[in-house]
């Protein structure tokens, strides 16, 4: 399948994308604040700067765009134009991303991923899971 834009169109695309305060972050973000949920942002002493952080809770939170993380979604089908230089960049973005992951369960940390075609779903779970945790923290005081 051939590109539907021109070159000089798809680059600034591309050059439109920013890795942080994307729009699904500002919704995971306003969620967990509406819940009474404080955190800090991009924090980075952490391995992989991560998103979200929930210093109370020893949570990272990463809100992953499904293309540029290789998401087995349709929103993360690679490109078949230029699919060498996809592939390779895609494949060492999901290494990445899994020795960060690893990294921080060794750190004591749990990462938990959301991705951007579940967003809201996923969301709530977060929300779900910190809420229980929020209230086993509450009877043991």
């Amino acid at each position: 399948m051939t590109d539907r834009v021109t070159p000089e169109k798809r680059s600034r695309m591309m050059a439109a994308v920013h890795g942080a305060n994307t729009a699904p972050e500002l919704y995971v973000r306003g969620q967990l604040f509406a819940a009474g949920f404080r955190f800090r942002l991009h924090v980075g002493g952490l391995p992989g700067r991560p998103d979200i952080v929930l210093p109370r809770y020893r949570t990272a939170v990463f809100v992953h765009g499904c293309f540029w993380h290789g998401h087995s979604c349709g929103r993360g089908k690679r490109p078949a134009t230029n699919a060498a230089f996809w592939n390779t960049k895609l494949d060492a973005n999901i290494r990445r991303d899994r020795r960060i992951r690893a990294a921080l369960k060794t750190a004591g940390w749990r990462s938990i991923v959301i991705w951007q075609c579940d967003l809201r779903r996923a969301t709530a779970r977060l929300i779900k899971s910190l809420n229980v945790e929020r209230l086993a923290a509450a009877k043991r005081e």
